[in-house]
Formats: structure tokens, sequence, C-alpha cells
């Protein structure tokens, strides 16, 4: 087989922040096929870089007293040390702040508006009159036109449930500054995705993105695509647009194109990379992609449409993965769940989580729990009980009776054929990103690997007169079993693969040498290659999280959707406590979205048609703009309040209440029932 040329990147993450558990899911997910690729001979290329743009990032500098440009610069440090010591081998780590993004974005943007993609109209936005810049809603607060509680965001009460625009708020004022907002008009800049309808239902069936994936595009595509808005006006921390004073790259438009930038500064440093073999139209090399499920449209509809549109190629491949819950819920503030990178490495082993990820991984779109019970449980079981073991079990009557020195002969002909055997179907897991199947095959053959030390038991033998040879040939067949099983758990555990290699005596271990044993070869002295997960230190780790949280919240503010999955963070109540009987009053029903629209002059409202079963449907206003475009809903199931009171709107009359979950912004889901549920159906 030729070998393969293979770019991948991870999604970009914010730089106004620290990274998390959450984020590590998709990096070394990313980094365990990155590594079999390249054990496996391909040349494989991993490229990432800080998402550096937008007003968060500003306002994030502007808090410290020092410039955006400053602070990216120092979160970068901090990135690229995180990611080195959880083991994320990146090729080249870069910025989107860098002359590489600033070109190609330009170029992009200059060839989509030659060839008509592009269009202009000016919309009205609510602006700081004293920081003299538009607001975005998460940047408005004021108090809630329903029950009066302050300091509510421009979308959502907190304190209430209830959902509004910002023009509805009372006493609304600028969360940054303080002043109260006006309407302003400006010219934004536009991308005519429609344009790019057919090559996109086209593409998004390629088998460039799994079905499941596919089913939820074609709700956009089906009912048609609209225009997506890629200009920010100033003040703005970003790219300034090509001959328009005051005007923006959307973050969103140059964070992708950020992979093709820090691929193009790697290649300015190496020899052996072109930038147009494995960008051009008919590149013959390969493109992957991994991300998080909530920035899928970005992925799978705007960039592929903005590649095809400049005559670029497009991914071979867009890997979609699932949330982070811990001990089954969101990461929580409260519970000190939400623990950052840093308080993980200060506490414990980085190869213990990048084992557990992989356990837990699939090619679906599943979340992925970390329970911290079977977090220890499956570590100390399947690596120091399992894997670890068969090297002790063996490694010191290697030493002390036979100089380090291992037999020419093989004790288990049979068991150790079906360990070869095993490499073809354990790569097939890995290249299908079936990491879960792959780590239960490994700790199968260790389980055998086990049973069968224990049924020739060489500290028995090793008491027998005249039976060196056979204690030689069984413990240097357990120690080939080991070395078999270090290859398959390489791109997993690429530390203890290297403590490994360094008791073997041999050179970095390739998928390759699964095929061949170490006979009548020295060993160095067996060294301890992993300790056990200690309880009290999972719990120092968790205790540790809630103080670091603690002083993270002074700088707790709402930022820009990045390049990055976003994970759920659990928000600890603020309202009142009600009665059981106040709970059952309310009137929960399941709904189908008849029809879902705009609602002019709105910043957060769409305006839901909603059946419940009843001769009339009912209308409700529903502040989940940021989130969901209108055609996306028609056709959903969702569930709804039903007898809450009619309220009077200045965009008309609102009947009910859809319930919705999340931060806010584009972090915001509405709550879908299962298949099958039926208009009407009471929720109990």
């Amino acid at each position: 087989m030729s070998q393969r040329k293979i770019l991948v990147t991870s999604a970009l993450p914010y730089a106004n922040g620290p990274l998390h558990m959450g984020h590590l899911v998709e990096y070394i997910q990313t980094d365990i096929w990155v590594r079999f690729q390249k054990l496996s001979g391909n040349q494989c290329t991993y490229v990432c870089a800080d998402d550096a743009h937008g007003t968060a990032i500003s306002l994030h500098a502007e808090k410290q007293g020092i410039s955006p440009e400053e602070s990216v610069a120092r979160i970068n440090i901090e990135r690229i040390r995180d990611f080195g010591e959880f083991h994320v081998a990146f090729d080249n780590y870069h910025s989107t702040h860098s002359q590489e993004n600033r070109k190609l974005s330009e170029a992009i943007y200059l060839a989509l508006k030659e060839k008509g993609h592009i269009v202009s109209r000016n919309i009205i936005q609510a602006y700081d009159p004293e920081k003299q810049m538009f607001l975005a809603d998460r940047y408005i607060k004021g108090d809630c036109p329903k029950c009066g509680a302050s300091g509510q965001y421009g979308d959502n009460c907190e304190a209430c449930g209830a959902t509004y625009s910002p023009a509805e708020l009372k006493n609304a004022r600028s969360a940054i500054s303080g002043a109260a907002p006006v309407d302003k008009e400006s010219e934004h800049f536009f991308f005519k995705l429609s344009d790019f309808a057919d090559f996109l239902k086209q593409w998004t069936r390629s088998g460039t993105i799994s079905e499941e994936i596919a089913n939820k595009l074609a709700e956009w595509l089906d009912a048609g695509l609209q225009d997506w808005d890629i200009s920010r006006d100033a003040p703005y921390f970003g790219f300034e647009i090509p001959g328009e004073t005051g005007k923006y790259f959307y973050v969103w438009l140059d964070a992708p194109i950020g992979y093709m930038a820090a691929f193009e500064n790697l290649c300015q440093r190496r020899d052996d990379l072109n930038f147009d073999e494995y960008w051009q139209k008919d590149s013959q090399c390969e493109v992957h992609h991994f991300i998080g499920k909530d920035i899928v449209n970005f992925h799978c509809l705007f960039w592929p449409a903005m590649l095809h549109g400049t005559n670029y190629r497009t991914p071979t491949r867009v890997n979609v993965h699932g949330y982070l819950t811990v001990n089954g819920e969101k990461m929580s503030k409260s519970r000190g769940t939400f623990i950052t990178a840093r308080t993980y490495l200060e506490h414990l082993d980085p190869e213990y989580l990048r084992y557990y990820y992989a356990a837990k991984l699939s090619n679906r779109i599943d979340d992925l729990d970390l329970n911290t019970d079977d977090f220890i449980q499956r570590v100390n079981s399947d690596l120091v009980g399992k894997v670890v073991n068969i090297a002790s079990r063996n490694a010191g009557f290697i030493n002390k009776r036979f100089g380090g020195r291992l037999s020419s002969d093989n004790s288990a002909p049979e068991l150790t054929a079906d360990f070869q055997e095993a490499a073809q179907r354990i790569a097939g897991h890995y290249e299908g990103r079936e990491f879960g199947k792959a780590m239960r095959e490994i700790m199968a053959l260790a389980d055998k690997a086990n049973a069968w030390i224990d049924e020739v038991k060489p500290w028995v033998v090793a008491k027998e007169q005249g039976k060196d040879q056979i204690l030689h040939d069984i413990c240097s067949t357990g120690i080939n079993l080991f070395r078999l099983l270090m290859i398959y758990l390489k791109p997993v555990l690429p530390a203890m693969t290297v403590k490994a290699e360094a008791f073997l005596n041999v050179a970095p271990l390739t998928w390759q040498d699964s095929q061949t044993l170490l006979l009548d070869h020295n060993v160095n002295k067996f060294e301890p290659l992993m300790t056990r997960v200690e309880a009290d230190k999972v719990a120092s780790m968790i205790e540790a999280s809630k103080e670091v949280l603690a002083q993270m919240e002074s700088s707790n503010k709402p930022a820009e959707t990045s390049a990055v999955s976003s994970e759920w963070l659990e928000q600890d109540p603020v309202a009142d406590e009600i009665t059981f009987d106040d709970f059952a009053r309310v009137d929960l029903r399941i709904a189908r979205i008849v029809n879902a629209e705009l609602v002019e002059g709105a910043g957060k409202l769409l305006r839901l048609t909603l059946d419940i079963g009843e001769p009339e449907p009912r209308n409700v206003f529903a502040g989940i703009k940021s989130a969901y475009a209108p055609e996306a809903l028609v056709g959903k199931h969702t569930v709804m309040v039903a007898n809450l009171a009619p309220r009077k709107m200045k965009f008309g009359v609102s009947e009910g209440m859809v319930l919705a979950a999340g931060p806010g912004g584009k972090d915001l889901w509405i709550l879908e029932p299962h298949e099958g549920a039926q208009p009407g159906m009471r929720v109990m």
C-alpha cells in the first residue's frame, strides 16, 4: 500500500480562557488518530491554532490592561504548554492572528466577491454610544420585562425564564460600559450561501460526513439557505475587509481559513510539504477535520461553500464528536467538575485521561461521560492491573536469572499468533475512530496473556530444579506479549510507550513491528511504567477546581462562539423556590413546529406556529434566533408551556412558551422529545 499524505486539524480553541476537560476530548481523539497514522507509516501532518479574533478577545484583553495582541500571545504560550503535557503532538500550533491568515482570508473574500457571491445591505443594531461600538445581544443587560429581575441579558431572563428582544428590556444598559444603547444603522456584508445549495446537497451526501449529520443539514438545505453575515463594525479585533474602512471579517470567516494558514506557515519551514499539493482542487492528498457537533453548520455548509467558490479542494472527511459530561451531568461549577487542563495536570497523570477517553470514544456523535469512579477503576484495572502487570511478572526473572537476555524460543506460539493477527483488526478500529472497540480488543488480549501466565506459573517453575530453560522461555514470551500490547497502545499512551521502549531496549516501535518478535535480545532493568490512580488525588482535583472557578468568576462574561466545541456549564439556581403545587399547575405539552419565521425588528425572536392538537395552532415568540435558522425548526417536535397566559408583545401576542436550555447565544437548545411523540401529548 502506498503512503498516504494526510492533513489533520482540530477545531480552533477560542483564545480567551483556559483549556478544560471538554476541549481535551477533541484534541486527544485527534492526536490518537494522527499518531496511529504516523505509526502505520503514513505522512500525517497535524495543525491547529488559537482562534484569536472577536469582541470577546478585545474585552478580555482590556480587562487585563493589555492589548489584544499581547493577550492572545500569552494564551498561545499557555496552550502550547498544556497541550504538550497532555502529549497532543501538533506539527504546528499557530494563531489566526497571523500574516498567513490575513493574506488567505483577503484572497478568499476577494475571489468570492469577484464571482458575485458577496452582497451588502444595511441592518439596524443596538449601539453603545459611550464605547462607540455595536452590541451583540449578549452584551446588553437590563431588567426583565416580565418579572423585573435586574442584570438580565438581552435575550432571556435567568430568573423567570422569559424570552424577549433587547428592545423589550427595561432600563437596558450596555454590559460593557453601562450606557443606554441606541438603535443605529450599519452596512454589513453577506456571503450568498444559497448560491451553493446544489453543490452542498451533493457534497453532504458524498460520504464526507456521517448520514446522521447529513440528515441534520438537510433541514437547512431543504428549507432554503440564508445569506451569512460575514462582517462586523469597528472597533473589532480582527482583519479589516479589503476596501471597506471600519469593517472587519467576522471571526467565523477567518477561523476555518486558519487551518490553511497554520499549514502554510508549516510549509514555509518544511521542504517535504507543499501547500498547493494539499489544497488544490484536484488534490490526491487527504484533509480531515475533527470538530464538535455544535459547529457542524460552519464546517459542513459555510466552509465547503467558501472553498468550492474559490477553487480550493474540500475536506476528505469531517469527523464529529459529542459533548463531555462529568458523572452523568453537564460540567458543573458548583460541583467542581468544570476542570481546567492545568488543574488536572497538577494532580493526575495525563495518560490516565488519554486512555479513559479512548476507551469511551466511538465514531458516533454520542456524548462522552467522565465518571470519576469508573475512571479510577478502569485505569487501575486495565493499565496497571493487566498491561503493566504482564511485564512486571516476567521482567524480574529475566534480569536476575538470565542477565537481562531474552530467550530465542517462544513458549506460546498459538497465543502469540493470536496477538499478531489482531493487529489488522485493531488497526481497522483506529482508522475508523472506533477507539473504544480497539481498547476492548487490546484488553481482551491482555486478559489472555495474564490467564496464560497464571496457567504456566513462572514463579513456581523458578523454584524447580532443571527448569531454567522453561522459565527463560515463559518469561521471554511474556515480555513479547507485553511488547505487542504496547505497540497497539502506542497511539494512546505515547509516554508510557517511551518507557517501555527503553526497557525493551528497542528503537521507537512501529505498527509493522507487531509482526516480529524479540528473540535472543538484551533488555534493560524494568522500571515502574505507571502507578495506580489514587482516589484522594481525584478528590483533591475536584476541590481545587472549585477554587479555580471562584477566581475565574469575576471575569466570567459571555464569549463569542468560536471554532471549538462549546461545553455547557451548569448554572446555579437564582430563582426563588416554588412548591410542588406551583409546579403541578404547569401544563407541558408536545408541540409540532408547523412554521418558523424571522420577526422584523426583533434581535432574538422567532415567530413559531405550534400544533398542540387543538383546532387552532398557537402563535409563540421564542428568543432562539441566535441558535436556530427558522427553516431548521419546521417539522420538529418540542415541549411548550401550554397554559401560560397570552402575553401581548411589541410584535404580536405570544400564546405560550417553548422550553430551551443553555448558556445563551448560539449555545441554546430547544427541548426535543423522543421520536414518536404526538402533538398535544402531556409531558409528565
